[in-house]
């Protein structure tokens, strides 16, 4: 098999057997003050603290390979993408070295980001995934995670061949926020629900709903994250819906 430059092999205790071929990638931050604590504890064989992703990347941009992507790796929890559950068993899970949002969130070094894009490119070339489930913790898991977070750089990513990204300008009419309900409101909830996040449309903008738009804001608009879904919002979801064929 070939591995991307400065493979580590770093074995986790923390896997089970697949029900499933991964055809999705799921990207977390590791949300720890450390890289070295982030490996220790995605090593930890303690019942009840038992946690692992398939690899870790380091900011300097060494990866580190925890679970052979035949296994099924610890990473997601309680989540779902596109109507299924259970996404721990479709997935492959990349951990990406950041003190997150409690510890002093920052910017990815470009060499960490590299070598994230080198990963992707070698995983794709053994399993068929498309685009568009290449996706955040915080899109299967909105109401749980924020990561890997409105700086991670999805637009440098997709321009590398690995995900979605549009840029329309933004549509007309009015935000939508929390509170609201009518027709406006179902129209976003079944478009989220279309692009794959458990968002069942209702007609009510809900705290649930505010939950899923923040985390398509933190994928694809990261200028805002409030969970108000403005013309920005809006045209960004229309445009993905078309680009994916969704």
């Amino acid at each position: 098999m070939d591995l991307p430059v400065d493979m580590i092999e770093a074995p986790s205790p923390n896997f089970d057997a697949r029900t499933a071929l991964p055809d999705m990638i799921v990207l977390h931050y590791t949300g720890m003050e450390t890289g070295e604590a982030a490996l220790a504890q995605l090593r930890n064989p303690t019942p009840g603290s038992r946690v692992s992703a398939h690899y870790l990347v380091e900011e300097d941009g060494r990866v580190f390979r925890l679970v052979d992507e035949a296994r099924r790796a610890w990473h997601a929890g309680v989540a779902s993408w596109k109507g299924q559950g259970d996404i721990n068993s479709r997935s492959i899970g990349i951990e990406i070295v950041n003190p997150g949002h409690e510890f002093g969130y920052r910017d990815f070094p470009e060499r960490q980001v590299a070598a994230v894009i080198a990963l992707l490119g070698d995983i794709r070339s053994r399993w068929t995934i498309a685009d568009g489930d290449i996706v955040g913790h915080s899109d299967v898991a909105p109401a749980r995670k924020p990561d890997p977070g409105e700086r991670f750089p999805w637009k440098r990513l997709a321009e590398a061949g690995h995900g979605l990204w549009v840029e329309p300008p933004p549509a007309p009419g009015a935000p939508l926020a929390e509170g609201e309900a009518g027709a406006a409101v179902f129209a976003l909830q079944a478009g989220l629900t279309r692009l794959g996040y458990a968002c069942a449309p209702s007609g009510t903008f809900d705290a649930a709903t505010r939950d899923v738009v923040t985390a398509f804001q933190r994928h694809w608009v990261q200028s805002r994250f409030d969970g108000v879904a403005d013309g920005l919002t809006r045209a960004r979801l229309i445009a993905l819906l078309r680009l994916s064929g969704a």
